[in-house]
């Protein structure tokens, strides 16, 4: 469900990467201008060069940024180009040479590149990105991060009903109403009766609003994403999906494979090895609710884990 672009959103992303400042890089301009972008003999010199991208929302920008910053602590030369768009935009650029290096969520990468892929876990979505990809593309290590799609109760529901996974939700379910996105029915219903054999009182459309409407009890279990601030401000639990419904949406560096070199794949595969969802979820609670910059928040990270 999520960071995917109808055609409206592809042109409204363009249309704001051409308007907008045109990120932070130390060049400016338009962040599509490949020709200004297009990191040049980028594999080459002792640290090389690295143009980041990253999609239009916090946490993109906040993983594009714990990449640059450990880069250039290897001596690479890094141009940021943060908030470029949508999926379909930036996947094009990394695609030309435009960009580097863009931070990707595997689940929602394997989708846009064949709709049809039935892998679930991590293991299975990574082996099949890897084949799919086309020549000029190349993924690093997946890290133990994700961000995905959850069937989340509050912690005072989870205790009075004994609730761990979604296959604890489906003995109560028929009691409790779900609350999640427009779409989230249509999408998931039957697939969730299927593999768990859940069915729920009510399902109401509450979009944006589900983590408030799970704090006020209008709502008992909610769709809601992993890393967002409000699972821990609101004292959330996200129910364990044992039997994999949910793809796997873990962070992977996306490349251009001829444009990076040693320095690039070896720092960035060290980032993966260290991130974590619950470190994520820290690092987006400071953004989105103590109002601190993504640089700022990165380079902490970076600090704490040696990697800065």
């Amino acid at each position: 469900m999520k960071r995917k672009y109808g055609i409206a959103g592809v042109l409204l992303s363009a249309v704001f990467a051409l308007s907008a400042c045109g990120g932070g890089g130390s060049t400016g301009g338009n962040p599509l201008d490949t020709t200004s972008a297009a990191p040049t003999g980028s594999a080459s010199g002792a640290g090389g060069k690295a143009v980041i991208g990253s999609f239009d929302f916090d946490e993109s920008v906040l993983l594009g940024s714990i990449y640059a910053q450990a880069l250039e602590a290897k001596g690479v030369q890094v141009e940021e180009k943060p908030r470029i768009g949508s999926r379909e935009v930036v996947y094009d650029q990394v695609k030309s040479g435009g960009l580097t290096i863009v931070p990707e969520y595997n689940g929602n990468l394997l989708a846009f590149i064949d709709q049809k892929d039935t892998s679930v876990t991590t293991d299975e979505v990574n082996t099949a990105l890897k084949s799919k990809l086309p020549a000029e593309l190349e993924v690093l290590d997946a890290s133990p991060a994700e961000d995905k799609d959850s069937l989340s109760v509050t912690k005072d529901t989870q205790t009075k009903q004994s609730l761990n996974s979604i296959e604890d939700l489906a003995k109560v379910s028929k009691n409790m109403i779900l609350g999640a996105p427009p779409e989230f029915k249509k999408r998931w219903e039957a697939r969730f009766k299927e593999v768990y054999g859940l069915e729920f009182k009510e399902w109401k459309p509450t979009g944006p609003t589900t983590a408030d409407a799970l704090k006020d009890g209008s709502i008992q279990v909610g769709n809601i994403f992993t890393t967002d601030p409000k699972m821990t401000a609101n004292n959330l639990v996200a129910l364990q999906d044992t039997k994999n419904v949910f793809a796997a949406q873990n962070v992977i560096p996306l490349l251009h494979k001829s444009s990076a070199n040693d320095t690039i794949r070896t720092t960035l595969n060290g980032i993966s090895a260290k991130l974590t969802t619950e470190s994520l979820l820290e690092m987006m609670q400071k953004i989105s609710v103590n109002k601190d910059e993504p640089a700022t928040v990165a380079k902490e990270w970076l600090t704490t884990n040696g990697l800065g």
